[in-house]
This record gives C-alpha cells, sequence and structure tokens, in this order.
C-alpha cells in the first residue's frame, strides 16, 4: 500500500489477507464469508488499538505524510470563489505561501496558508513549504488588507520551519517573521489559526498569532523539529523518536498546557484518508470560532488575542524576587 507507515504495518497486512479471501471467494466455489467476518472484525479492534494509543512519533510521521491535505485541499473543500493573490509589492511572489480572498458559508474572508508539494516537482517549486521573507511579506500585505476591509482572517500552518538559506537570510527573513508576530497581534479582525501539518518554529508562528488556534489530532507544533532537539541534545538525530516523546509537540500534549483553543478530530488513519471528511470537522470549528470572535468589538478582538497569549506558560515579574511591592 502506497504510503502505508511503519506502525500501521500490521493493519496493511490483515487488510491484504482480508482482499485476498474476498477475492478467492469470488473466483472459487468456496463460503470464506465466517472467516472473513473474523478477520474483520480483528481488523477493527487492531485499528482501535492502533490509532487510538498513537506515540508523539506516530504522530508526528502522519504529519509529515506526503499525501496529507494541504493549504489548497482545504480552501477547494471548505470556500467558494477562492482568489489567490500573489506578491509582497517588495521583492517576488512566494509560492511556499499562498493566499487569497473567498467566501466561507457567505462570508467573505481571507485566506492564508504554507503550501507544501506532494511530489517532487511540486515540492521543489514550492520549496517543500518552507517559505523566504517575501511569503511572509505577502501574507502581511493580505492580512491588513482583510482588516481594512473587515475580514476575518483563516490561517493554515504547515511547515517545517521559514527558509534558512543564504537569500532568505539576505532579504530579512528575522525581520519578516517578527513583522507578522508584531503586527497580527493588533490586527482589528477575528484571526483563526489551524495547525494542519507540520507547525516548526518561527515559519509556523508567522501565520499563528491568532484568537483561536486549533490543531488537527495527528498535527505537530514546536520550536524545533525532533530531529533538531536531538541533534542539540544528543549530537545524534537519530534519537528523534526519543526527543518526540519528551517534547511535547501533540494537539494533546498542547492542549493540556493551554497553548491551543481545540483538537480537531482527524479520520481513522489520518486525514489523508478521507479529505472530505476531515474539510467537514474543520468547517464545524470554524463556525464555531467564526459565530464567537464576530461578536466581539475590535478592541475587544485585541484584548482577548493578547489576553490568551499572556496566559500562556508560567512567569514571574522580578519585582517578585527583589520584594518590591
Amino acid at each position: 500500500m502506497v504510503g502505508e507507515l511503519e506502525f500501521e504495518k500490521p493493519v496493511v497486512e490483515l487488510k491484504k489477507k482480508i482482499a485476498e479471501l474476498k477475492e478467492f471467494t469470488k473466483t472459487a466455489d468456496v463460503d470464506l464469508s465466517a472467516e472473513i467476518t473474523k478477520l474483520e472484525h480483528r481488523l477493527a479492534r487492531l485499528e482501535e488499538d492502533i490509532y487510538e494509543h498513537m506515540k508523539p512519533w506516530d504522530r508526528v510521521q502522519i504529519a509529515r505524510h506526503p499525501q496529507r491535505p494541504t493549504t489548497l485541499d482545504y480552501i477547494s473543500e471548505l470556500f467558494e470563489g477562492f482568489f489567490e493573490c500573489h506578491g509582497d509589492r517588495v521583492f517576488g511572489d512566494d509560492e511556499a505561501i499562498v493566499g487569497g480572498i473567498a467566501r466561507f458559508k457567505g462570508l467573505p474572508v481571507t485566506v492564508i496558508g504554507h503550501q507544501r508539494g506532494k511530489d517532487t516537482k511540486e515540492n521543489i517549486r514550492r520549496n517543500f513549504g518552507m517559505p523566504h521573507p517575501e511569503g511572509y511579506r505577502k501574507a502581511m500585505r493580505l492580512m491588513k488588507q482583510a482588516e481594512k476591509f473587515n475580514r476575518p482572517i483563516i490561517c493554515f500552518i504547515d511547515t517545517k520551519g521559514a527558509y534558512p538559506g543564504k537569500a532568505a537570510e539576505e532579504r530579512g527573513q528575522s525581520e519578516a517573521i517578527a513583522r507578522n508576530l508584531f503586527e497580527m497581534a493588533s490586527l482589528t479582525v477575528p484571526v483563526i489559526c489551524i495547525v494542519i501539518g507540520e507547525g516548526g518554529s518561527g515559519g509556523a508562528l508567522a501565520l499563528g498569532v491568532g484568537n483561536h488556534i486549533h490543531m488537527l489530532e495527528n498535527s505537530t507544533y514546536s520550536v524545533i523539529s525532533p530531529e533538531g532537539a536531538a541533534a542539540i541534545l544528543w549530537k545524534d538525530s537519530t534519537q528523534a523518536k526519543k526527543a518526540a516523546e519528551s517534547m511535547k509537540i501533540t494537539a494533546p500534549d498542547l492542549k493540556e498546557l493551554g497553548i491551543i483553543d481545540e483538537i480537531i478530530p482527524e479520520v481513522k488513519g489520518g486525514a489523508h484518508k478521507d479529505i472530505k471528511q476531515q474539510a467537514i470537522a474543520i468547517g464545524e470549528i470554524l463556525i464555531s470560532s467564526l459565530k464567537e470572535l464576530l461578536s466581539l468589538t475590535e478592541e475587544g478582538l485585541v484584548d482577548q488575542r493578547y489576553g490568551k497569549y499572556k496566559q500562556i506558560g508560567k512567569y514571574s515579574f522580578l519585582n517578585d524576587y527583589i520584594g518590591v511591592k
């Protein structure tokens, strides 16, 4: 089976056995329905055991699945009349980020997201979903336009990180990311962010300052990849599985830590198994988020966003240590 993951092999092998028995039943005059039924029951139990008890590294693998739905996949399923906008009006157009205007259930919105490819040719064209600074400047141009015309902003996050190449640094990669963080914090329209694959480092955060942050069940969101963390901690990137266990990068972990708002359930085996059904689940979350956020004033939206990030993590002011009141 194309795209099978290591931990899924028992499921794949059992499905193959069931398919073989069904084919044999058709071609030979033998009734194997009882045996097939037993195997199907066993398959259901096996799938429940595997997919309901996935480890962090299993989720990392699903988040990176080559057939995992991308931003454009969800745009085509969720929105009507999408009009893509190009360029940052400074340097050029970065295809690692897509964005434009569309309608969601009749409501005009601005949609922006990281875009990776599903094959080698498209990945090269999209720079494997790792944006240059012009991508982030394009995103900010669209956000400011949305603010001007009072359109909610919906961001889909799916990147290993911002492109770290020489050309990107020369054109101000760090400044572009920092500018997005600064400007998104004060936008006066609703901002909803959804992590649909990998959410890596500042490259993800540059589209991730929102009133609501949601994650697909098998997505990841972290300051560094498990391989990168393993290389730093143990000087061995092959220890990525070990790193993933301790980094708290999965949706359940981040929900518990209060970093995200909602976990969006995925279809059994991952979003790539049924894109249409997965889009329906995302659509339901978008409806509830928009209903809540559209009731807030401009000042209320900024205050809510500020309060959200202020409550993340634990910290103490210097005054607490020196005894000043």
